[in-house]
């Protein structure tokens, strides 16, 4: 565990500028997972009234992120992830749900999966990811 708390990923999501375009929160965050939410507004829609595949990806690259700082620690960078569109996104809130599936010395493997919820509360999968996340922390080097 890092020590890293709710409070403290909020403020970090908070410091990134495209974040806050995007309007993302952070809902849950620690134990190797993390969750991360969008309202869905006629602004983050492509033409056919669907959410845009490119806020998904944001969410899924941000919740992987996020859930592997809480195993590698803060400096975290995104070593490259995939996502597969399952369905078209259409709800009232993008949820980003990611989990650590392995985490090593420098990186972690983490999956999300991404869900609309309407305004019931219905949950529909409409993506699922996957990546590799890795540490940014300086490899320290021993000198003979």
């Amino acid at each position: 565990m890092t020590g890293l708390t709710l409070d403290t990923a909020r403020q970090v999501l908070d410091s990134q500028p495209f974040s806050g375009l995007v309007g993302a929160r952070i809902t849950a965050f620690g134990g190797g997972a993390a969750v991360l939410e969008v309202d869905v507004r006629e602004e983050l829609t492509q033409q056919n009234g669907f959410l845009h595949g490119g806020v998904l990806s944001y969410a899924a690259d941000n919740a992987l992120t996020f859930a592997a700082g809480t195993t590698l620690g803060a400096a975290v960078l995104t070593g490259g992830f995939s996502i597969q569109y399952v369905r078209p996104a259409s709800g009232r809130t993008l949820s980003a749900r990611a989990e650590v599936v392995h985490t090593g010395r420098r990186q972690a493997v983490v999956r999300c999966d991404l869900y609309t919820v309407d305004d019931e509360g219905a949950e529909t999968l409409c993506a699922v990811a996957q990546g590799t996340v890795l540490s940014a922390r300086p490899v320290r080097r021993d000198t003979p």
